[in-house]
This record gives C-alpha cells, structure tokens and sequence, in this order.
C-alpha cells in the first residue's frame, strides 16, 4: 500500500511540475507570485499547494481555520486554540505561553505543516489555511469538517500586507501606489482579496452548520459575544458556570494583541514550528 501511494505521489508531482511551467508568473510583491486557477500563490509554494489539494486527507472533526493573509490570522488561531482546549489546558499552563500561535496551529502543506505531519496528529486536529475553496480538497466540504473565515475590511488588510512585504522584501522598497494597484488589480498573495472573500461567503450560506463567516471588526467592537459564537460553533460551548466565573473574558484577555505580545517566544521571533522547523514569525495583525 504504501509502495502504491508513494507512485501516486510521484505520478502526481510530475503531472504538477508540467503545469507549472505553463502558468503565467509575475513579479511586484516581495516574491513572484503565480496565477493559478485564477489565484495568485507564492510560486516557491505553488507545488505544496497542489500537493494539498490532491493528497490531503480531511477527517470530520478537523476544524480548518481559514483566512485571507494579514486579516488576523494569528488572532483568530489564539482564540480557536484557547477555547477548544482550555477544557485540559489552564491559562498558566497553556502552549502558548512557550509556542507562538503558528506553531500550534498549523498551516495545511506550509512549511512546519506538512501532509505527512498532519497525518501523526490526533483528532480533533485545528489546522489553518491561506486557500480559498476552489483550491481546497473538495472533500472538506463532503465529509462535514468546520470551517471558521475571518474577513477583514480590505484597506486595513492591504496596509498591513504593505508594511509586512517591505520588511520581508530583500530588494527596493514597494512604493504604496504600486502596492495600492496591484491589490486593487486582485494581484496579491492568496489574490483576488474579493474572489477570496466571496467564496467563503457562499460556502457559509450554503452550509451555515459546517462553514462559519467570521468579520475581525466584530471580535475587535464585540469580543465577548464572538468569542461565545465562536465556541458554540466548536461544539465547546462555554458553560453558564464558566460565565458567571469569567472564563469568556479570560479567554479574551487571554489572547489579546497586547498579552501575545509580551511573551518572549512572540518577541524573538524564533518560535519552533512543528516538524521541527523555525522561522521568524512575530504577532501580529
């Protein structure tokens, strides 16, 4: 069995590395992004990509937190991770007090995120994902597994993914009209932003049990209310116990911009990922 898979894999890679080459690939950010199926990808992660789409495996209880880059990844992965497990985790002795919030929730076939990784994990897993659901297995959306979106408004997306491709750009700076047109023009990393939006948008509609829409301006105005939607949703709802003793506005002090940030794993910026590998990865908005 495993001989087989692996001739699937091989099989699978040399049809994608043929695709590849024929796809149109453009410069402007901080590296060249590539079209495909009308989404624009790094291209040094394009192949991972496809390999997610053909290979990985969903389980029913997975629950997939999915984002547009630079909308509050990061914050979203805190509160999901903090609620699903504070159950066995208490707050003084939670991973993220010593694991950046990357590291414990892991990107579907990034780099820390790999498909044979995320098979080891045990269920229920809470994975992450950059990619629309054109370019997700499209079984996620048949065997029941949950999705939570966060959106965030466009502009404020845009100037953080401006600041952030600066720092990261090893070449002249990108002025913020050139930035400004490009992402305007839908040609961003994980771009068109609307494209991306949209579909998670229908996909809630369509299947309101399984996919739910969250706006990081509510959590940002309403954090108490979205926190308990957000827990409902996972099916950890919190008690009336737990509210009356204020566990709903733990969890949110908790994962707040300002206490992430004082822990020195999120100030380095060398937090260990899982699968061994490090990057440098600071929160964020």
């Amino acid at each position: 069995m495993a001989q087989v898979e692996s001739e699937i894999k091989e099989s699978s890679t040399n049809e994608s590395e043929a695709l590849i080459a024929t796809l149109p690939t453009r410069e402007g950010w901080s590296t060249p992004l590539t079209l495909y199926n009308k989404c624009w990808l790094r291209s040094h992660m394009l192949r991972r990509f496809m390999l997610v789409r053909d290979n990985f495996k969903p389980r029913r209880d997975d629950i997939i937190l999915a984002t547009h880059p630079k909308s509050g990844t990061t914050w979203l992965k805190a509160l999901a991770f903090t609620i699903s497990t504070r159950s066995r985790c208490d707050f003084t002795d939670s991973p993220l007090l010593t694991n950046n919030p990357q590291r414990v929730v892991p990107f579907i076939g990034a780099m820390g995120g790999d498909l044979d990784f995320l098979e080891t994990l045990p269920s229920p897993r809470l994975l992450a994902t950059h990619l629309p659901p054109s370019l997700l297995p499209p079984a996620i959306s048949t065997v029941g597994c949950r999705v939570v979106y966060l959106c965030r408004e466009p502009k404020d997306a845009f100037v953080s993914r401006w600041h952030f491709d600066n720092k990261m750009s090893k070449g002249a700076p990108i002025t913020l009209d050139d930035a400004f047109s490009m992402f305007c023009e839908g040609f961003s990393p994980f771009g068109p932003f609307w494209d991306h939006y949209l579909q998670y948008w229908k996909e809630s509609l369509a299947r309101p049990q399984e996919v739910m829409f969250l706006k990081y301006e509510e959590i940002v105005s309403d954090p108490l209310t979205v926190v308990k939607k957000l827990a409902s949703f996972l099916d950890v709802p919190f008690t009336e116990e737990e509210e009356k003793s204020g566990v709903v506005d733990q969890v949110v002090s908790f994962c707040s911009f300002e206490s992430l940030r004082n822990l020195d794993v999120n100030k380095t910026g060398g937090a260990e990922r899982a699968g061994g590998q490090r990057r440098a990865t600071v929160v964020e908005r």
